[in-house]
């Protein structure tokens, strides 16, 4: 049973890690679009047009490639995660099928329209068929977080004699307090991974000595919106989003932060340490005495549950796992404020598009919000850990009992094989827009 479960979590686990890899670039950069297109009507100049259709092409590949990737992870949901679907089937279906019906075919739609329809729709309509991408992409989120949202902090709901969960307060799903907070931070973070990537380009193209002025475009469009979105995860939206996990899942709290015993006169806030699970310490930590109490309840001495507090059959099953990948996104949410605020006051300063260093490090660090965005979601999945749904429903209890470790095995293998393919195709046909350049787009 053990191993079973292990290779449905792992099976689930790399999908859906190599599958956010497409949303979190579409949603951020649907927004950039839909702003060069309306700079475009703003101010007639022709280099915000072509940059609202050489992006849209690499949305539209990432897009296509969610696609394809997003299919096989729903499935899971009737192959490997039977028992869950049908205990909880009345609740999280309502969500899913809605993203499915509404906000996937809105988006898509409309990707259609303003990729082949500029001529005729006219550039207030296109903008109009841009606008309403966006619109879906954004609401694909909300609703795919609505579901997190539920299996994290459940509300609205009755459980039956027969164990099911039904819906007994619609309205509770698009209310539960741990959804706006969690959308926002998503949003903002998939606005971070965007920014990267199109300041990323127009470094590369600034460094090249190719396109310069679709570079110059790029990097300050890409700074602008990378500083403010990096400053957004941070605070309002990951304050907000940390505050819920301190009220409704305070053990995943203490498991994340590395506290092993509770803190009375003030916590530190731990900068590094490794998780020591057999003396239940951190080793070799650097810390900042108080930090964690100020941040979490804004009193110095606040005390802070450590993981004493609670039954050890209730702690997340992997603590070290959730500990890095807390601190890993953090860290790099820290990286990415202080490079964007550097390089906006280069640009304020009208010295970035010759500052190499600063360019160099745009384009360097390219990969590193992804692994921030995947971090982060690793924080949220393995901080809910031991439960499906957070005290209700164990992971344990939803996996289906019919289909065999081996089968699983032998299925993430050939995933992993067939998304290899994919992924080098996706980076071979995004290298050659990229190497084409807007310039060469025809109006």
């Amino acid at each position: 049973m053990e191993d079973m479960l292990f290779y449905d979590r792992m099976q689930f686990a790399f999908t859906i890690t190599f599958h956010y890899l497409f949303p979190q670039l579409t949603m951020g950069l649907s927004l950039m679009i839909v702003y060069f297109k309306w700079k475009f009507l703003k101010t007639k100049i022709d280099k915000y047009n072509d940059a609202a259709k050489f992006w849209m092409k690499i949305f539209a590949l990432n897009f296509a490639m969610g696609v394809v990737t997003g299919i096989p992870m729903e499935f899971q949901f009737g192959t490997n995660w039977a028992k869950f679907s049908e205990l909880t089937g009345g609740i999280i279906g309502q969500t899913l099928a809605m993203e499915g019906m509404f906000s996937f075919f809105l988006e898509s739609s409309f990707l259609g329209l303003f990729i082949f329809g500029e001529k005729l729709l006219g550039h207030k309509l296109h903008f109009v068929t841009g606008f309403l991408v966006f619109l879906g992409s954004w609401a694909s989120g909300f609703l795919i977080i609505a579901t997190h949202s539920w299996m994290q902090h459940p509300v609205g709901y009755e459980i039956l004699d027969n164990g099911k969960f039904i819906l007994n307060n619609f309205s509770a799903l698009f209310t539960n307090e741990w959804l706006w907070p969690s959308y926002l931070h998503n949003q903002a973070a998939s606005l971070v991974t965007s920014s990267f990537v199109v300041a990323a380009i127009g470094a590369f193209y600034l460094l090249n000595n190719k396109h310069d002025e679709y570079g110059r475009l790029f990097v300050k469009t890409g700074v602008v919106f990378g500083l403010i979105s990096s400053l957004i995860v941070a605070f309002p939206t990951g304050d907000l989003a940390a505050k819920n996990v301190v009220k409704h899942q305070p053990v995943t709290f203490a498991a994340m932060e590395g506290i092993f015993e509770s803190e009375e006169g003030g916590a530190e806030i731990v900068l590094i340490g490794q998780p020591n699970m057999i003396d239940k310490k951190l080793d070799n930590k650097i810390a900042v005495p108080n930090i964690l109490s100020f941040l979490t309840y804004q009193k110095w001495d606040a005390p802070i549950k450590g993981l004493n507090e609670f039954d050890e059959k209730d702690y997340p099953t992997n603590i070290p796992g959730l500990y890095y990948a807390y601190h890993i996104m953090v860290g790099l949410g820290t990286i990415f404020i202080g490079l964007m605020l550097i390089a906006a006051v280069q640009l304020f300063r009208k010295k970035l598009y010759n500052t190499k260093w600063i360019l160099w490090s745009l384009m360097f660090m390219l990969p590193f919000p992804y692994i921030a965005n995947t971090t982060g979601w690793y924080t949220a999945e393995l901080g809910r850990q031991p439960w499906l749904v957070y005290n209700l429903l164990r992971t344990a209890d939803g996996a289906s009992p019919t289909v065999s470790a081996g089968n699983t095995l032998f299925t993430l293998l050939g995933f992993i094989g067939l998304y290899l393919l994919l992924g080098l195709l996706f980076l071979m046909l995004v290298g050659k827009i990229i190497n084409k350049g807007p310039e060469l787009i025809k109006h």
